[in-house]
């Protein structure tokens, strides 16, 4: 589903944005029904999607293999409407951003950080991307059903 160009801008923010930040913002993507425009950045960008938060992403059938890392800086210049950060490194050097109207922060486990053996590895990331999923779908309902309610 397509989004209306002036839909509100949720920001979905880490230190790296390789991993969590990629995985919320496809999450919320797909939970939003379109009527949100959801983006992603970092504070200090790794310059690459992790593989893994690409595969544990087309695992549940959503695609990320597009999505690349940013800079928040890149952000600065337009209205966002909401912020949510996923770590604790990005919640202490956030801006705010031009419009913002709303900060939240959860913060997940890097699984970028995860060791063993690459099954471990997978393992990790699929309980990231699980726990960032309940958050953020419910979330996401939360906004769908407050906006109804203002179309009543």
């Amino acid at each position: 589903m397509n989004q209306a160009p002036d839909s509100p801008l949720i920001l979905v923010l880490c230190t790296g944005n390789s991993c969590r930040s990629h995985l919320a913002e496809g999450l919320l993507r797909a939970a939003s029904q379109g009527r949100f425009r959801v983006a992603s950045a970092g504070s200090k960008p790794a310059g690459y999607v992790h593989p893994l938060a690409i595969a544990v992403m087309q695992e549940v059938g959503i695609d990320i293999s597009g999505h690349h890392s940013k800079h928040l800086n890149e952000f600065l210049g337009q209205p966002v409407e909401t912020v949510i950060t996923v770590c604790g490194n990005a919640d202490q050097v956030c801006p705010i951003f031009p419009g913002q109207v709303n900060r939240h922060h959860w913060g997940f486990d890097d699984p970028a950080h995860a060791t063993g053996t690459d099954a471990e590895k997978l393992a990790v990331f699929r309980r990231v991307r699980d726990e960032i999923r309940r958050v953020f779908e419910a979330y996401a309902a939360g906004r769908l059903d407050q906006a109804k309610a203002t179309r009543l």
